[in-house]
């Protein structure tokens, strides 16, 4: 790829991302993650709107204020989905001007799975380049001005060499430089493989599209016949599905000897999300538009019972759910599963209204894509784990709800999150021994909490719980009476207790399923 830009703006990305890779090594000491990352990336989005005047124009400008966006909600609460929705809208901001418009978001993907493999070695790429550029008026290149420099410094450097060994106090200095680990070198390389591809993009991620087959799958075998025998069988085996749940799961009718309503709910809740989405791909193959079967009267009226035969699969599987919530817990992964089923019931209805329309597999592929990226984006600042946490304290056995006894070791996993519900439930009315086990437990969730006094942890969420929890608590908070405890408070007997030397630290880290009640023992954590 030839250098289409000026000497001054290659070295100004040289140097942006210098600054950028230096800024991140001194940020990213002690493996700490806060809101300096989202700082980070906000200057990282200054930089390409700068460096790049293309990407200030059409939907690449779009993209990049979705990227800033993104930068800003990594300020807010850092977290892995947060970053990665900031690389794919500031990879789409680089690669933009190279394409024409927004096709699909199917190509979209391909682009960007092609930017993330070639991008790393795009540095090496371009000082290859830079190695073989041919002088041009007489200026120097970086080879011949390497080949110039080369015996000045190589003999000045064993010069130094030898009179550290002849003189003291020049090898004193020198033992006074440190030179970097293998860690920090390995972070450069990866900060740099990271940073330079968006500034420099290489032509890859956006020539793979001319290999990448239309986003159409053809089955083989497939007759007007054959789909009308198979949506025939299809809506009479839904039907028995839809008929036992309509019994049993929405009216309550009491279930056979040896079922429970849990097991019913749970097990059934995943394989029939499964089965939507076989029922969609199926119509997606089946019914293209401009086809015999889409044309058939007979097949869109077998379609469209069968579509809303899966909608009521969907909402007995959030039921399902729902109960399964009602008699357990809430998870921060449930709710992700229920806004996943949401993400499958509006596929289905798109899917049909694309055959009544006889709308593109674009649109179809767009309208779809853009509803999982507005879901993605709203996920990227909610807090999942916080909802569950308050949800399971306001439902619990103890607080009077139905649910079965809070897990106090599951709220004590999921730290901060769960600050404000245990103060909320340790100033409710409790009998003295379970609230000694939550005084314990929001004592630990605190201690960590304490980690943003540290500005390279700090984030601006967990910052603003501790200053809550602390105006909550007031200037005497309750202090637990022993501190020999397991992670859900629960007192331990002397031969359980750990040894010295083995003394687990102040902010232990119990396992998602870890559980202080035998009910809970059956229902696991999804």
């Amino acid at each position: 790829m030839p250098f289409q830009t000026s000497r001054f703006t290659f070295l100004a990305k040289i140097v942006a991302t210098l600054l950028l890779v230096t800024a991140a090594d001194w940020l990213f000491t002690g493996f700490r993650v806060g809101s300096w990352l989202g700082g980070l990336a906000l200057a990282w989005v200054v930089a390409l709107a700068l460096l790049k005047p293309s990407t200030r124009h059409g939907p690449a400008l779009a993209a990049l204020l979705c990227a800033a966006g993104f930068a800003l909600a990594l300020i807010y609460q850092p977290g892995l989905l947060a970053w990665a929705m900031f690389w794919s809208a500031l990879s789409i901001a680089t690669l933009s001007p190279r394409t024409v418009g927004f096709d699909d978001a199917w190509r979209w993907a391909i682009r960007l799975l092609a930017h993330g493999v070639s991008g790393p070695a795009m540095p090496m790429a371009d000082l290859g380049r830079l190695l073989r550029k041919r002088p041009a008026h007489g200026r120097p290149t970086v080879r011949s001005t390497a080949v110039m420099l080369a015996l000045p410094v190589l003999m000045s450097a064993l010069f130094v060499i030898l009179f550290a060994s002849a003189n003291p106090l020049i090898a004193r200095s020198f033992a006074g430089i440190r030179l970097p680990s293998l860690g920090e070198v390995l972070f450069w390389l990866f900060a740099l493989a990271i940073i330079w591809p968006s500034l420099r993009p290489g032509r890859f991620a956006t020539r793979i599209i001319a290999r990448i087959p239309e986003a159409e799958v053809t089955l083989p075998g497939v007759s007007l016949p054959s789909v009308l025998i198979s949506l025939v069988l299809f809506n009479a085996v839904f039907a028995v599905e839809n008929g036992l749940d309509l019994i049993f799961l929405w009216s309550g009718a009491p279930l056979p000897a040896g079922v429970s309503l849990a097991d019913y709910a749970h097990r059934g809740a995943y394989p029939l999300i499964g089965t939507a989405l076989l029922a969609g791909i199926f119509v997606l193959t089946t019914m293209k538009p401009g086809s015999a079967t889409a044309a058939s009267p007979a097949i869109r009226k077998l379609v469209v019972l069968w579509i809303v035969q899966n909608l009521l699969l969907v909402a007995s599987s959030i039921l399902r759910t729902c109960d399964y919530i009602e008699v357990y817990m809430l998870t921060g992964w449930r709710i992700a599963a229920l806004a996943w089923m949401g993400l499958v019931a509006l596929g289905l209805v798109l899917i049909c209204w694309r055959m009544l329309t006889g709308r593109s597999a674009r649109w179809l592929i767009n309208s779809n894509a853009l509803a999982a990226a507005i879901l993605l984006s709203v996920a990227t600042i909610a807090d999942p784990d916080a909802i569950a946490a308050e949800w399971n304290v306001n439902h619990a056995r103890e607080a009077g709800g139905r649910g079965v006894p809070l897990d106090l070791c599951q709220l004590n996993g999921l730290g901060t999150s769960a600050l404000l519900p245990l103060i909320e439930l340790e100033h409710r009315p409790l009998n003295a021994g379970f609230r000694d086990r939550v005084t314990f437990v929001r004592h630990e969730v605190l201690l960590r909490a304490d980690d943003q006094l540290d500005w390279r942890s700090w984030n601006w969420l967990d910052s603003w719980r501790r200053q809550r929890a602390l105006a909550l608590l007031g200037k005497h908070p309750r202090v637990p009476k022993n501190m020999n405890r397991g992670c859900g408070g629960s007192e331990l007997v002397e031969d359980e207790a750990p040894s010295p030397a083995a003394q687990p630290s102040p902010a232990p880290a119990p396992s998602a399923s870890a559980t202080s009640t035998p009910a809970l023992t059956q229902a696991p954590v999804t």
